[in-house]
């Protein structure tokens, strides 16, 4: 859902900001209303004049004949100029104006979050994320969905998924047991992965995971093993549906030259059917699939539907079995610089459903229990990074920003190309805009941030830069390079903030380091 979907009000500025510890912001005054255009009606431009009538009887003259009524045609109104996408629509729904040049997120100012918790840091607003996860629920009903924990994961986030009624989608024992000492029933809980480690599949089975998804057919056996006896797991096959889709090239798996799944178009997904339906400690329940990620078209998802609704009837053919659940895996694109599209999620609920409907009726099949796996459309554009300017430097026509974060912190420009909006606050700035290159502070000169981003001219060391839709694939893809230690996540609601996840300290890197 767009940042356009999400109610808006008018901030008034100046005063100094509230502290993150004393609750909400006052509500805003008034803007005053603006003055109302004038009338056409009351122009005092002089109405032209009628022209002169010709003669009785006298033939009209070429320039005076009135042309037949098919060929009339009125004058072409003046083109209306494009508007400029709206700044701030590609963040969460609470960003108001706040100060000279400052916003708030949460009803919290970003420099005091800034000043509290230090740069870089992750801000996520949680009643955005509950108010995504309410979309998808509205979007897809008498659906599961599943939350992708590897687009973000903290207790927090386990906490609030739990309570807006979404299950959990894990693809390693990490998150599982995250998951699970939190609370979240393990029931809600689809373990995923390519190459599951015996690790993996022991504590899936220990702790009751509700549905595992396999991906190879070595991992049929493996798993059966592992099952204790007079018990079954309970399972789905990830197929390939040999459909191309994704933002790149690199988070493109419904074809069959990536390592996922296992392929319709060469027996392998019918192979791997077989096999399981021997297994009495398996119980199949379903087919998954998963096409990619940051896909922003509705006819990807048709497709799929078509292909694995034709694989369920040829299934109950071949084995007199029919599948009572479908999972369609995620992938939701999101919009990362105003402007750009995003996949409209109420129109793939629906028209998902309708096909998936359709389709069934024609195969003579049941209508199978439908899942989906959202996980950046809810954390991605929930979450903004702040950062402070260490540099500014200019090299013939380049200016380079330096901040104190960099690829250790979001890869994401580094291995898919990803493009960001990054923005002053904390100070207003009449200056032109210029394209610059925003970038880390690591040794590498593919850290990069933000490529061709448009900042005032006058940036200056200190200066603070806020980047939204930070939420996903941030923190869950930060590494240890150069040991700069991962930045902290707070989290804002209703005019407070708090510490989710501390900041990674140099203490905490050297007490891993055990060895001379």
């Amino acid at each position: 859902m767009s940042h356009s979907t999400l109610p808006r009000t008018a901030q008034e500025p100046g005063g100094p900001p509230p502290s993150a510890t004393d609750g909400p912001l006052p509500p805003p005054a008034p803007s005053p209303a603006p003055s109302p255009a004038p009338s056409p009606a009351a122009s005092s431009a002089p109405s032209p004049a009628p022209a002169s009538s010709p003669a009785p009887g006298a033939a009209p003259s070429p320039a005076t004949a009135p042309a037949p009524a098919d060929h009339v045609r009125a004058p072409l109104p003046a083109p209306l100029p494009t508007p400029a996408p709206d700044p701030l629509s590609v963040w969460p729904g609470s960003t108001l104006p706040y100060g000279p040049g400052d916003l708030t997120l949460g009803g919290v100012p970003l420099t005091e979050l800034a000043d509290r918790f230090g740069t870089p840091a992750y801000v996520l607003d949680e009643d955005e994320v509950r108010h995504r996860c309410r979309a998808y629920l509205r979007a897809f009903p008498d659906t599961d969905v599943f939350y992708a924990a590897k687009a973000f994961l903290c207790r927090a986030m386990v906490h609030w998924v739990h309570e807006e009624g979404l299950g959990l989608d894990v693809c390693s024992a990490g998150e599982l047991e995250l998951a699970v000492t939190t609370g979240f029933p393990p029931e809600r809980i689809v373990l995923h992965g390519n190459a599951k480690s015996p690790a993996d599949l022991r504590a899936a089975l220990r702790l009751g995971v509700g549905r595992i998804v396999i991906d190879s057919t070595s991992e049929i056996a493996r798993l059966a093993a592992a099952v204790p006896a007079g018990t079954r797991q309970k399972v789905l096959i990830r197929v390939v549906p040999g459909i191309a889709a994704g933002g790149h090239a690199k988070v493109r798996t419904g074809t069959d030259d990536q390592k996922f799944g296992l392929s319709i178009a060469d027996g392998s997904a019918q192979h791997a059917v077989t096999r399981v339906l021997d297994q009495p400690r398996l119980e199949l329940t379903g087919l998954h699939c998963h096409l990619g990620s940051q896909i922003t078209t509705v006819k990807p998802y048709l497709s799929a539907v078509r292909r694995l609704v034709g694989l369920l009837a040829r299934i109950r053919e071949q084995h007199g079995v029919t599948l009572p659940e479908l999972d369609l895996g995620g992938g939701h694109g999101v919009a990362y610089r105003p402007g750009e599209p995003a996949l409209d999620i109420a129109a793939l609920g629906s028209r998902i459903r309708a096909e998936l409907v359709r389709g069934c009726a024609a195969a003579g099949l049941p209508v199978p229990r439908l899942a989906v796996e959202p996980g950046r459309a809810i954390a991605g554009p929930s979450g903004v990074v702040l950062y402070r300017v260490l540099s500014v430097k200019r090299t013939g026509r380049h200016t380079f920003v330096a901040v104190d974060g960099g690829m250790s912190d979001n890869p994401r420009p580094a291995l898919y190309g990803v493009r960001y909006a990054p923005r002053l606050v904390g100070r207003s700035s009449s200056a032109a805009q210029e394209q610059v290159t925003v970038v880390g502070r690591h040794c590498e000169a593919g850290d990069v941030l933000a490529a061709d981003a448009r900042l005032p001219g006058d940036l200056r060391p200190g200066d603070l830069l806020a980047v939204p839709v930070a939420g996903a694939y941030h923190l869950s893809m930060a590494s240890g390079y150069n040991l700069v230690g991962r930045p902290p996540v707070v989290a804002v609601t209703s005019g407070t903030a708090r510490l989710l996840v501390r900041r990674e300290s140099l203490a905490d890197i050297q007490e891993r380091d055990i060895g001379l």
